[in-house]
């Protein structure tokens, strides 16, 4: 049931979910930027840094379908400020940690806090808005959400450059903390109370959908690292058989009128997997293309952290533009922007290439970037938005864990396949992969598109 928002203060409800959506989608990003500060402070070797980088994800991509359910358990206003509370509890201990393996415990920690804090937004905007101001909700939502990893990026390099009292990647965690209090604070008098309406955890589908997810992200975050061998191909098989397992699983949970994990009847309603699946893709490419460039950027042409974070900013307006935009737009041309969107991130990007192998260009790559940036908020905003409004609020729950688990495991999963062609076969190869995938999310928007409007 949705709750009218007149009594409720949507603007400054609005502000603390993205805020606190914000900070953790930065935090994925933030500490890529940091890696060369706390190796030389803590004097960490390679597979120390690749745990403080990965912990992170790691944590993240296993828990946040276990932390969307404990909304429903524990009530969306409690679950995240719970998840918020200890967000920012483990970035403070994050900043001071004296070691790296207190800092990888941290790390774990804050994606912990995380997942129970990020399914709650897209729950509670689902639950507290309807008609046009959920669309534009969303478009903020979806906002935040992507340009979360660029910001993270841009505001690390700016912090740790900085050095802020001579405590160099530190700042990086603790800017976190005076945030998270305000937040808290706002978040306790602008949140909607609310019960539960689930009595308890389907701990089953827990441990079976935890095992399965490890599963499947641990060898796509450390199998490129150790050369694709058998141990990461036999996890991928068996998280893939897990995952089939645990659907069946539910399913007969559900048929038995008990409480599932994880609603699979939300995939049921036509348009809706290919929705989800054409969102997912233009996540992953987003990531993939991100990952590509900068490391071109850094690696090949000079740039530093900073300048490297400074390039996306016409990334970034793009598409903030068109997210702040596309509500406003006449039903026809909503109604194309998801098959449209990507097709122009495609040749926009393909574009950005060709013209910056030897040099950047800025005359001619920051329109093609804000273009980029542009279809992807295109390809993303009102396609979840429309899935949310084909689902209802009574499904909340379960499309926030989707929305939420999806583009987490389409980016890990886009930067090791679409990240280890850019190490073996260089910018160009990759651009033009990402390309035939966003052309692919085309074709799957406009399947979601058509089966909503027979």
């Amino acid at each position: 049931m949705v709750i009218p928002l007149t009594r409720r203060r949507p603007g400054t409800l609005l502000a603390v979910l993205l805020a606190g959506q914000t900070m953790a989608s930065m935090d994925g990003s933030i500490v890529t930027v940091a890696l060369p500060s706390i190796q030389r402070d803590l004097g960490a070797d390679g597979a120390a840094l690749q745990l403080v980088a990965s912990a992170y994800l790691l944590t993240l991509g296993l828990l946040i379908v276990t932390g969307a359910r404990l909304g429903d358990v524990l009530g969306y206003r409690r679950a995240f400020l719970a998840g918020l509370a200890g967000f920012t509890v483990a970035s403070l201990l994050c900043g001071l940690a004296p070691s790296v393996p207190v800092l990888v415990a941290a790390r774990v920690l804050q994606a912990g806090a995380a997942a129970l804090m990020v399914p709650q937004v897209f729950s509670l905007i689902q639950l507290r808005f309807d008609g046009t101001a959920r669309d534009r909700a969303i478009a903020l939502y979806s906002m935040v959400l992507a340009l979360g990893v660029a910001l993270g990026q841009f505001v690390g390099g700016l912090v740790i450059g900085a050095d802020l009292f001579g405590l160099t990647w530190r700042p990086a965690f603790l800017i976190n903390v005076p945030a998270g209090v305000v937040l808290l604070v706002a978040g306790a008098r602008a949140l909607p109370a609310a019960a539960g309406v689930v009595r308890r955890l389907d701990l089953a589908g827990v441990g079976l959908l935890t095992t399965a997810m490890t599963a499947l992200v641990t060898p796509l975050i450390f199998g490129r690292e150790h050369g694709w061998r058998p141990w990461a191909w036999a996890s991928l098989l068996a998280g893939a058989v897990l995952l089939v397992v645990f659907a069946r699983v539910e399913r007969r949970i559900a048929e038995r009128g008990g409480h599932p994990l994880l609603d699979l009847d939300v995939l049921r309603p036509a348009g809706v997997r290919p929705a989800l699946a054409a969102c997912f893709v233009v996540m992953g490419c987003y990531a993939a293309f991100l990952f590509a460039l900068t490391l071109h950027l850094q690696g090949h042409l000079g740039f530093g952290p900073f300048g490297a974070g400074l390039a996306f900013v016409p990334y970034a307006v793009g598409f903030a533009a068109l997210s702040l935009t596309w509500t406003r737009l006449p039903g026809r041309v909503r109604a194309a922007l998801p098959v449209v969107g990507p097709a122009l991130f495609a040749l926009a990007a393909v574009v950005v290439v060709a013209v910056s192998g030897d040099g950047w260009r800025p005359e001619m790559t920051v329109p093609l970037l804000f273009v980029a940036g542009a279809g992807h908020a295109a390809g993303y905003g009102p396609l979840i938005a429309g899935v949310s409004s084909v689902l209802g609020p009574e499904r909340a729950s379960a499309l926030s864990a989707l929305n939420s688990t999806g583009p987490v495991l389409a980016s890990v999963g886009a930067i090791a396949g679409l990240g280890g062609l850019y190490l073996a076969a260089g910018l160009a190869w990759t651009t033009a992969a990402i390309a035939l995938l966003l052309v692919g999310g085309a074709a799957c928007a406009a399947t979601a598109r058509a089966a909503w409007h027979r």
